[in-house]
């Protein structure tokens, strides 16, 4: 079916109104009006080919937020006119022991990307949220819940379930110690989702000047990473942290303010980490660095439902579709407050013109 969105032809071209084609409607499929789509950081390293993985055309957005217009025959999990999200994947196999634990993120097949991804249904790459509608099977498709705010949503889809996941795995609760590593898209959904399972956050940021803000999302603390007194005064404080950095830098000042069993989670970078790891701090106090990867669809539905029952929402700025290229100057700069998001539409009028 012909679709209008926005696409990126090179990684020096700006994104420009692109029409293309979606595959019609199966019997597992959802089609959906996209209403609003968040701008991930990861959108702007596929647009610029930052890791080498681009095809182009490439239409980004994995932060969807929409309503159903059109069912296959035998979806049974929504209906005509519900509001539903989808996020950073579209597929998996759904037969290996990840996808079987509900944790498709993790297929050990590989899932299919919301897009720049080989689709197995069409043999073509897959495109994403910057666009007027998507057509997702109904098992990767999420229910929004209607006590939150719709235009405030879709950032929930990456940013929100990549925090609230390993906050989950590592059981954070009341008597726990969280530490945040830096204050951006990621940093700022960390420390909402962190207080709002009572643990006691702390902000560890470079800039002093984001320290009252970071108060003002709920963290306790803010330590000032650069002030190494301050910083040796938290050293075995933290039951966990969230490094939520998306450039290389060195993790080892961090691994210093964990606890005995202490776990330094990276949801950052997605590179090899630099400079080398000091294993004397992890070994002498058994401390463990990990990784994780957004999150399952049910974990995900999970994270919604949590966010609905606690007004857990993230600071966004509303933009249209016009001002996108604008808005990737801005990432860059980290001028925003702290996640941008798409009317959707405001596409009519590129559309009508």
């Amino acid at each position: 079916m012909k679709t209008f969105g926005y696409a990126a032809k090179s990684s020096t071209s700006p994104l420009a109104p692109f029409q293309f084609e979606r595959r019609e409607v199966g019997p597992q499929d959802v089609q959906i009006e996209i209403l609003y789509c968040g701008i991930c950081h990861s959108d702007l390293h596929i647009v610029r080919n930052d890791w080498n993985m681009t095809v182009y055309p490439v239409v980004p957005g994995h932060e969807i937020v929409g309503k159903v217009v059109k069912l296959g025959d035998k979806v049974q999990k929504f209906k005509l006119n519900d509001l539903v999200a989808v996020g950073c994947m579209v597929n998996s196999c759904g037969n290996c022991s990840a996808c079987k634990m509900h944790e498709e993120q993790y297929c050990e097949k590989g899932f299919t990307l919301t897009y720049n991804s080989p689709d197995n249904k069409t043999g073509q790459m897959t495109y994403g949220g910057y666009s007027n509608q998507i057509v997702v099977t109904q098992n990767f498709v999420l229910s929004v819940p209607p006590s939150l705010e719709i235009s405030a949503v879709a950032p929930l889809l990456c940013a929100g379930i990549t925090t609230y996941s390993p906050l989950m795995h590592w059981k954070i609760n009341k008597k726990s110690k969280v530490g945040i590593v830096g204050l951006g898209g990621l940093g700022h959904m960390a420390v909402k989702l962190a207080r709002a399972l009572g643990a006691h956050v702390t902000m560890i940021t470079s800039s002093v000047n984001k320290e009252k803000d970071a108060k003002r999302l709920g963290a306790n603390d803010v330590i000032l990473s650069t002030n190494k007194a301050l910083m040796n005064k938290y050293t075995k404080q933290f039951d966990l942290i969230i490094d939520t950095v998306p450039v290389k830098h060195n993790v080892n000042p961090y691994i210093k303010l964990l606890k005995h069993d202490g776990v330094l989670v990276n949801v950052g970078v997605i590179d090899v980490l630099e400079p080398p790891i000091d294993n004397r701090e992890l070994v002498f106090s058994r401390r463990s660095i990990a990784g994780s990867l957004i999150g399952g669809i049910q974990e995900t539905q999970e994270m919604l439902e949590f966010c609905a029952k606690h007004q857990v929402l993230p600071d966004v700025e509303i933009i249209p579709i016009q001002k996108v290229n604008e808005a990737y100057e801005r990432l860059l700069k980290n001028d925003v407050k702290y996640r941008f998001v798409i009317d959707m539409s405001s596409l009519k009028e590129t559309q009508a013109s």
